[in-house]
């Protein structure tokens, strides 16, 4: 059967169609603008979005599994609701959701109250489901990479805590390995919830130091400031996007993203290799120059 793919053209969506593609599935996609990207050969493309309601129930014709992954908007929760309403008139049963870790914490930041909300209505009806909760994505350190180095400063005010931070590549291959999982079972499996994590918990000044090793000259931790994160994030963002990012940096600051005891060697175990670490992603930023 035919496994749809959501949020096709983003960071994660992407790989988890090429991932498919690997291991042989039929993959359709959902997308608003099929110009965006090229597909593997063999993957069915639909245009249209998630409130796009004919659209949606043409991509889940003839689907048994679907992968759901919401971007960040203003939005997200009304097209959760309406995928998943969509999902069950379709027949479709099983699922492969894209959630954030502690969900269920965090709910004063909008996107993670949003994401549980979406755990709790899979729950509610019924669906056979694996919700995937992964901490902070560590390709969002593309976002800054010129800052430490044009300023020898490491800007992102994760705090003290820690963050198990993970490498969306590892993200996209344990969704694959979920939705084949799923999708080819004999019958609906358990609900069940997996926590993503990467191999190593950083502080602010822990990826300070990792960039000052790769570089060999010092990068400083820039600090605990999460209102001057939200200043800077309006330049480029929506100011209701910037503010919801400052009230996420304020959690990463109080509670930080820790894995839960044998998060990081479930993971491990799944993939037969281990995570990506964060001191991999800088010497890959390093090395390109």
């Amino acid at each position: 059967m035919t496994i749809l793919v959501t949020g096709a053209t983003g960071r994660v969506g992407r790989q988890v169609v090429d991932q498919l593609v690997q291991r042989g599935a039929a993959v359709r996609v959902l997308t608003r603008d099929p110009s965006k990207t090229s597909f593997p050969a063999g993957v069915e493309v639909v245009q249209g979005d998630l409130l796009d309601l004919d659209a949606m129930r043409t991509a889940f014709s003839g689907v048994r599994t679907l992968f759901l992954l919401n971007a960040v908007t203003g939005d997200e929760f009304t097209q959760a609701i309406l995928t998943l309403n969509l999902a069950r008139e379709a027949g479709v049963e099983r699922v492969v959701y894209l959630s954030v870790i502690h969900a269920d914490r965090f709910v004063n930041v909008p996107h993670f109250a949003v994401k549980y909300g979406a755990e709790r209505m899979l729950r509610e009806m019924g669906f056979s489901a694996t919700i995937l909760r992964p901490t902070y994505f560590i390709d969002n350190d593309h976002t800054i990479k010129d800052v430490v180095l044009q300023h020898g400063v490491y800007p992102m005010p994760i705090g003290g805590k820690g963050l198990a931070m993970i490498d969306t590549r590892d993200i996209a291959e344990l969704a694959a390995i979920e939705l084949i999982r799923r999708d080819q079972a004999p019958a609906t499996l358990p609900t069940e919830t997996i926590n993503l994590v990467g191999p190593d918990a950083l502080t602010g000044a822990d990826a300070a130091a990792i960039w000052s090793e790769a570089l060999g000259r010092p990068v400083v931790y820039g600090g605990d400031d999460p209102a001057g994160f939200e200043r800077n994030a309006a330049g480029f963002l929506p100011k209701w996007m910037a503010y919801e990012m400052r009230l996420m940096a304020e959690r990463f600051v109080s509670d930080g993203m820790l894995p839960e005891a044998g998060d990081a060697e479930r993971l491990t175990r799944m993939l037969g290799r281990p995570l990506r670490s964060y001191r991999e992603f800088v010497a890959e930023i390093t090395a390109a120059g």
